[in-house]
């Protein structure tokens, strides 16, 4: 394995699989087996998921709702996707803690630095949910901040689509993908990767990312084995 201890970030959407909302079982499933895969190879692995699926807290004033009441609503959906992907998780065998930016200690520990370490080095998945427990940072900046904190080797972003192009490929059909790129170069072309907060925090403590197609069964575990798999950004 290329890498030892890896921060997964999953978007809330992506869970919904072919519904319009919500978490679709499926979709759950086949994210449990491959997470699997790489944790039978004794990696490391941290998970950070999204809560879009449920609500999007940048979008709370469209209804009437302020930002930061939105925000703190978007990180409860966090917490609801991170229990239903620990469950998965355990039905297929594998040991979990869920630890929380907000503390709720019914359903999930509070976020330690140290004890989510010693989580990983004995073994267990540490999934990270309520971002960083307070507004305006999305679950984006979650990933890298925690990424860095646990001394994660790389920041594995899973998504639909298979890596970061030059242009939006569900619009431009001349759009290209680059296997590999820089941060200044993704600085420079204006490329959406994460929001600027968390690609900052990457750049800044020479965090590589990764941004790969998780839809694709196979692929998590090809990119932890260091095969060419979506883009590399270092």
């Amino acid at each position: 394995m290329k890498y030892k201890r890896i921060l997964l970030k999953l978007s809330g959407e992506a869970l919904m699989g072919g519904q319009k909302y919500g978490i679709d079982p499926a979709q759950l499933e086949q994210y449990a087996q491959e997470i699997r895969k790489v944790k039978d190879e004794g990696l490391e692995v941290a998970i950070v998921i999204g809560g879009g699926n449920i609500f999007r807290g940048v979008q709370s004033s469209t209804i009437g709702i302020d930002r930061v009441q939105g925000d703190y609503m978007g990180m409860l959906a966090t917490v609801i996707n991170a229990m239903a992907l620990q469950s998965a998780l355990e039905a297929h065998g594998m040991f979990t803690r869920l630890m929380s930016g907000i503390k709720m200690e019914q359903v999930c520990e509070p976020f330690i630095r140290r004890r989510a370490i010693r989580h990983l080095e004995k073994g267990r998945i540490v999934i990270f949910g309520a971002g960083i427990g307070n507004p305006y940072f999305t679950t984006d900046s979650t990933a890298s901040l925690r990424a860095i904190e646990i001394e994660a080797d790389v920041v594995l972003k899973g998504t639909r689509v298979d890596g970061v192009y030059s242009a939006d490929p569900e619009k431009d059909p001349n759009a290209t993908r680059y296997a590999q790129i820089s941060f200044q170069e993704v600085y420079e072309k204006g490329l959406n990767v994460m929001d600027m907060t968390a690609f900052t925090l990457c750049q800044e403590n020479n965090l590589p990312i990764i941004v790969f197609d998780m839809n694709k069964p196979g692929n998590l575990i090809n990119v932890v084995k260091g095969e060419e798999v979506g883009t590399l950004i270092n």
